[in-house]
């Protein structure tokens, strides 16, 4: 047989519900469940052309005994483990199936000090499972300034609106698993910003003269000149020009407000433009974004200590800063660098990012990628600060989700915990292990709770926010396995949700006590 758990609505009675007795009738499976206060039975029927079982409604796999949940090496030992598409289940975004007589019999009935959930994989396609098609698009924002992006899901109509932005260096491939799997239930858009990866420039904005191209006999180079074409004229690869870029494409492409996600630069500019657009934004999911970005003072905010600064970003580049680029790139640019940096920021090393290195090695051969980073490095800073940014979302009551990946060696956990003490009501979620990147890392936790946090939000709070049984308060902290299986084998991480009445005090105590825990200190000293 085949056991179906699925996350829909919320499980009335769900703790403390235990398998008793499976009987077959026809096609139809009977499980007679129990718990503390009444029996519930829950019928499955079965498919027989999938072989499977088909549970309404049957929510957050609701065989587990106070706060226990089915083990994923129960499941294992029992039979393979595969996705269902949820949408067969009926509209629930959260299906398994374990197969194997056995299955129910060995659930295991140890006590787990943290509570696990079984969540989907990505689309596993050699089993059937079919990942949404994503769609190259280039999009002409202003005369030679063409933007790629990818989307998936156009036929989701009527479906919320996600865009994803992302961080610096790299571009809309960095969200191929989230276009691949969100696709099926969403229409999806990832964007590159203008100056990285496929939206780079078509053509020099500061060419050189044909003296120095006959001199050097090559134009490998593009923004080295001494002269900016008419087109270039106040291009700087800045905060506000992104900001621009997005409030014009969700305009122009998408239609109408949006779910927007953005990890590290781009959760920078996601705040940002949610900051100045509210009316356009349906909620903003921070994913490690970086708290600050820009290093010169900005034109607008600061006009006087501006002036102090002679180049800003702007085309073309001054000798100095030719010079120095030239320097900076060369080491930048070189595949050993670009290696380890992908080593640094994610912490399970044995995550595949082959085509993620291979795609940022070919945005670094593009003619214009070292002036685009000179410009990206040089420009003034953005007219609001992340802190305003995220002052002024709370006044607009702009929802804001967390998701950080805690073992960051860049933006460490302590800025989103920052964010939090700032937006108390924000949801946050912190992933172990998961370095900067948790969208590529673990997507299959990050999707997870996207999925949850937006169903929550287009219900009005009618479910639950995701690892909450029914309606369980969201003041509280908790944390939760979250397992899933990859490429056949299993794999977990641990997610803790910080809830409104988190302090930092509250914070340093509970980390205090691990240590007591861990190390055995001496429990009769005074308590904290």
């Amino acid at each position: 047989m085949e056991l179906v758990s699925s996350n829909s609505s919320p499980c009335s009675h769900a703790v403390g519900l235990r398998l008793n007795s499976v009987e077959k009738r026809s096609n139809l499976i009977h499980f007679k469940l129990s718990g503390h206060r009444k029996h519930r039975l829950v019928c499955a029927k079965v498919n027989p052309k999938r072989g499977s079982l088909q549970i309404p409604n049957l929510d957050r796999l609701c065989l587990r005994i106070h706060n226990r949940r089915v083990s994923l090496d129960s499941i294992r030992a029992a039979g393979s483990f595969r996705n269902v598409d949820s949408r067969v289940i009926g509209g629930n975004y959260n299906s398994y199936v374990a197969d194997g007589e056995e299955v129910v019999r060995d659930v295991s009935e140890k006590e787990e000090l943290i509570p696990k959930i079984l969540i989907p994989g990505l689309p596993d396609e050699s089993d059937g499972d079919q990942s949404a098609p994503v769609r190259s698009c280039f999009w002409e924002w202003k005369p030679k300034f063409n933007v790629h992006y990818e989307r998936a899901g156009s036929e989701n109509v009527g479906s919320p609106p996600v865009l994803f932005l992302p961080g610096f260096g790299v571009g809309s491939f960095h969200y191929e698993k989230q276009l691949k799997d969100l696709g099926r239930d969403y229409r999806v858009w990832a964007l590159d910003f203008l100056g990285q990866g496929m939206s780079l420039p078509v053509e020099d904005p500061a060419p050189k003269s044909m003296e120095i191209m006959n001199l050097e006999r090559e134009d490998t180079v593009w923004g080295f000149g001494d002269e900016t074409a008419p087109w270039a004229s106040q291009l700087v690869y800045s905060i506000d020009l992104w900001q621009d870029q997005v409030c014009d494409f969700i305009q122009q492409v998408i239609g109408e407000p949006v779910y927007i996600v953005g990890n590290s630069l781009g959760g920078f500019v996601a705040l940002y433009f949610a900051a100045c657009n509210p009316q356009l934004v349906s909620g903003v999911t921070l994913l490690n974004a970086t708290p600050f970005w820009g290093f010169l003072p900005n034109p607008v905010k600061a006009p006087a200590l501006a002036k102090l600064f002679p180049w800003a970003g702007k085309f073309p580049l001054p000798t100095g800063v030719k010079r120095l680029t030239e320097l900076v790139w060369q080491r930048i640019s070189d595949p050993r660098s670009i290696a380890e940096i992908l080593k640094q920021v994610y912490a399970d090393h044995s995550t595949d990012v082959d085509k993620v290195f291979t795609r940022i090695l070919e945005t670094t051969q593009h003619p214009a990628a070292a002036a685009s980073f000179a410009s990206i490095m040089f420009a003034p800073q953005g007219q609001l600060s992340f802190k305003e940014s995220l002052l002024r979302c709370r006044m607009n009551n702009v929802p804001i989700c967390l998701m950080y990946g805690k073992e960051d060696p860049w933006v460490k956990p302590m800025w989103g915990l920052q964010v939090k003490l700032r937006v108390p009501e924000a949801t946050y979620y912190e992933i172990s292990p998961a370095g900067h990147c948790p969208h590529d890392e673990v997507p299959e936790a990050v999707n997870y709770l996207l999925r949850g946090w937006i169903q929550n939000l287009e219900s009005g709070g009618s479910v639950p926010l995701p690892l909450f049984d029914d309606y369980e308060t969201t003041q509280q902290d908790l944390a939760r396995d979250l397992e899933f299986v990859r490429e056949g084998l299993p794999k977990s991480v641990r997610v803790r949700f910080y809830g409104s009445k988190f302090s930092l005090w509250n914070r340093i105590r509970s980390f205090i006590k691990t240590l007591v825990q861990e190390f055995g200190i001496n429990s009769q000293r005074p308590r904290l």
